[in-house]
């Protein structure tokens, strides 16, 4: 499946894979002392003021302003929604968990494909993976948060949110595919910062936050952001983008790692039985297996999770 990377292709890989399996654990640091608002545009204005100049020289923002009510709609369910959602999630529920329902994204990205998309719609195997998929989010609600309604809540925010970042990639193919990703990318963080600018206004701390906060923000947005945005393109550069995108699987993995390691949060059997099936599920929706090059949907899937991760 991977074989033939060369050795910096794979050290890209084990820093992206790190790179977007952390940014559930330091969302889940920072909502302890502000909004999932809060959290969210910090994020966003830190990862702009990074990502604005390199864009900007690279002349990346080209064609875009003649698009600029599909980039409103892109920008709103593939960050400006999601992110909240996803800090909300995580102040009734463990980052593992976060991580482990957001790798749902392919089957939702899949079963939207049924009626939005219907050169992608789910057949034999692809189908077989929804149905495990889906079963694996039941015995993670089922089982894992069954009883407890302040965890369901959180579990919902997080799927919605999983809603959002399985539009984008549609929007992405449909609208805006022969645009360098770098330019919507970028511009979309400009856009959210704009429209969450209100809510993270009115949410804002009446103490200053922590230290730990603070350094979670900065982090989300240089390293989990702008950082892991340019190493994923040295990534498909490298080793292409088939290769490149195998980076979803891993995700969950590190960041139920590091949940249990430094949050000191339980992972259960229905935790782990959830999530082998929703990997299993989401490998077996997306074909299962990547050619040497991406159809559109997945070069969507690539240019979207940039965004978001």
């Amino acid at each position: 499946m991977v074989s033939g990377m060369s050795a910096r292709a794979w050290t890209l890989f084990a820093i992206v894979a790190v790179l977007w399996g952390i940014p559930y654990l330091f969302i889940k640091v920072a909502v302890e002392d502000l909004s999932p608002a809060m959290v969210a545009f910090g994020r966003i204005v830190v990862a702009f003021a990074v990502l604005l100049p390199y864009a900007w020289y690279k002349g990346a923002f080209r064609g875009l302003l003649a698009r600029w009510r599909i980039m409103v709609f892109y920008s709103v369910v593939e960050i400006t929604l999601p992110w909240p959602l996803i800090g909300f999630g995580e102040t009734r529920v463990s980052s593992g968990l976060a991580a482990i329902l957001i790798a749902a994204v392919p089957l939702v990205v899949a079963l939207l494909a049924i009626r939005f998309d219907h050169s992608e719609r789910a057949h034999g195997s692809r189908l077989v993976g929804l149905v495990v998929g889906f079963a694996g989010v039941v015995v993670l609600l089922g089982l894992d948060v069954a009883g407890r309604p302040g965890e369901l809540l959180g579990a919902g925010a997080i799927l919605l949110a999983a809603v959002g970042y399985a539009a984008g990639p549609m929007i992405i193919k449909q609208r805006l595919s022969d645009l360098d990703p770098l330019g919507p990318v970028t511009a979309s963080m400009g856009i959210s910062m704009v429209l969450l600018a209100p809510f993270a206004l009115g949410t804002w701390p009446d103490e200053s936050p922590g230290g730990d906060a603070i350094i979670s923000v900065v982090v989300l947005g240089v390293i989990c952001s702008a950082i892991a945005f340019l190493a994923f393109f040295a990534l498909i550069a490298e080793a292409g983008p088939g290769k490149a995108t195998i980076i979803t699987y891993v995700n969950p993995v590190v960041a139920v790692t590091l949940g249990v390691i430094l949050l000191d949060e339980s992972v259960g059997p229905s935790a782990v039985a959830g999530l082998l099936l929703i990997l299993a599920g989401s490998w077996l929706s997306t074909g299962g297996k990547l050619p040497p090059g991406l159809s559109a949907r997945r070069r969507g899937v690539a240019a979207a999770a940039m965004a978001r991760e």
